[in-house]
């Protein structure tokens, strides 16, 4: 559902899935590194052989060290600056951490089971849907803890608005590397082109294209990762994200706001705004071969993109960014997206949460939320550290101007049957083999 933070005051300090942070999903081993002034003693409960009952649980934690698991890699620069945390904290504390980088699909397919089973686990973090929805009945209630920590007085309030919401009206996760997903564009093609402001608009959006197009580049590309988001902003900016996500749900495809997105992008597909190979473009060719080649203008991705692509594109490279822009008598406008964070959690079972919730202070403020945001070239998570790192600075304006958020893919993926059906058929509409109606009558007959 759409998640509606009203009157908020986003602090200057703001972002996949697996795609969307710290450059996709990566597949590896679990990489264990135990910091301590003494080793660590981390036991695994078996399984119960009824299949685990509260009562055959060993408890989380022996209350003299923390066992965590995360959902980096080691090598990553995100799990380089969690270790510099853990290094820290170990020293000033003497608590000894089980840090275990588990990566995403590690931590993914392997949480759950690990506490079912009762394995001794005190936090973990993912990302900020993921944790407080799939594995919300783990979570531990933060708001004493944070209270007694006055967290709140550095967090970013937006953030913690949005944790709130997720967590059913508590906070039961704490927010880092935030990102939004918006439209990011190569300055210098704009510049040429004599674009000179963002688009705001779709009218203004189809102005910019034809210029950029006039002057000899591919106004826009995307492919096979992102495509189902560019459909779900465009019902949501029309409709909301509440009624687009009742529409893909309930395969409401007779309703206006489907052949309405779908003739939009029809539009754009007959003036040539999309990249010719737009159809068959597989995650990254878009911002590999086209983006970051100076090709191609704009991309609807999320803010880590400058990163994944800083070394491709150059140091000149000059970024911009703009959010999604509205429609005529659309519901939602430009200060709504999908906008969120990777989370710390702490499992509800623990038996060391109070020294768990301090470690995660020592991830999420200060010095190693700072490290963090440099080393990944991410936004940082306390306003305290307003420094933005320059290659993402222009994301800045976008995020703090968000007041409405979007789940991932703004509703488009709410059917997971539907979702490689509105994926397949909105890549053939962009690459212009199939017409608005032929779009609608795919979904239909997938429907039936």
């Amino acid at each position: 559902m759409k998640k509606q933070i009203m009157s908020l005051v986003l602090a200057s300090a703001m972002a996949v899935s697996l795609t969307a942070c710290g450059g996709g999903s990566k597949d590896a081993g679990t990489t264990t590194t135990t910091a301590a002034a003494a080793p660590a003693e981390t036991t695994t409960a078996a399984a119960p052989a009824d299949g685990g009952s509260e009562e055959a649980k060993e408890p989380a934690g022996d209350g003299g060290s923390l066992v965590y698991w995360s959902m980096w890699e080691a090598t990553e620069p995100q799990g380089q600056a969690i270790q510099a945390a853990v290094d820290k904290f170990v020293e000033d504390t003497g608590i000894a951490v089980d840090l275990q980088f588990k990566g995403r699909t590690g931590i993914r397919e392997g949480l759950q089971p690990a506490l079912d089973a009762g394995t001794n686990i005190d936090l973990f973090d993912e990302d900020i849907d993921r944790v407080n929805t799939t594995w919300g009945q783990y979570l531990m209630d933060l708001e004493d803890l944070a209270k007694a920590a006055d967290y709140e007085a550095t967090a970013n309030a937006g953030l913690i608005a949005a944790c709130r919401e997720v967590g059913g009206g508590s906070l039961k996760s704490i927010p880092y590397q935030p990102n939004v997903f918006a439209f990011f564009y190569n300055q210098a093609i704009f510049d040429e082109a004599g674009v000179t402001s963002v688009p705001t608009t779709w009218a203004e959006l189809d102005e910019a294209c034809a210029k950029i197009k006039e002057a000899g580049y591919t106004p826009i590309t995307c492919d096979d990762a992102y495509i189902t988001c560019m459909f779900g902003y465009h019902m949501s900016r029309l409709v909301g994200e509440p009624k687009t996500e009742e529409i893909v749900k309930g395969g409401q495809w007779d309703d206006p706001a489907v052949i309405a997105t779908a003739e939009a992008y029809a539009d754009f597909a007959s003036k040539g705004y999309f990249s010719e190979t737009i159809a068959s473009n597989v995650w990254p060719a878009g911002q590999n071969q086209e983006l970051a080649m100076g090709t191609a203008a704009m991309y609807l991705n999320g803010s880590w993109l400058p990163n994944e692509v800083k070394d491709m594109a150059g140091d000149d490279f000059v970024w911009g960014c703009f959010s999604y822009p509205a429609v005529d008598g659309g519901t939602d406008g430009v200060d709504a997206a999908n906008y969120g964070a990777q989370v710390l959690a702490i499992n509800k079972d623990s038996q060391n949460a109070e020294n768990a919730f301090k470690l995660i202070c020592y991830i999420t403020q200060g010095e190693f939320d700072k490290m963090l945001s440099e080393l990944s070239i991410g936004i940082p998570a306390d306003s305290n550290n307003t420094e933005w790192p320059a290659l993402i600075s222009c994301v800045k304006p976008v995020m703090d101007s968000m007041t409405t958020r979007y789940p991932w893919a703004a509703g488009a993926e709410a059917n997971a049957d539907m979702t490689p059906i509105i994926k397949e058929n909105f890549l053939k509409l962009c690459g212009g083999s199939v017409d608005a109606q032929g779009f609608v009558d795919a979904l239909k007959k997938a429907g039936n």
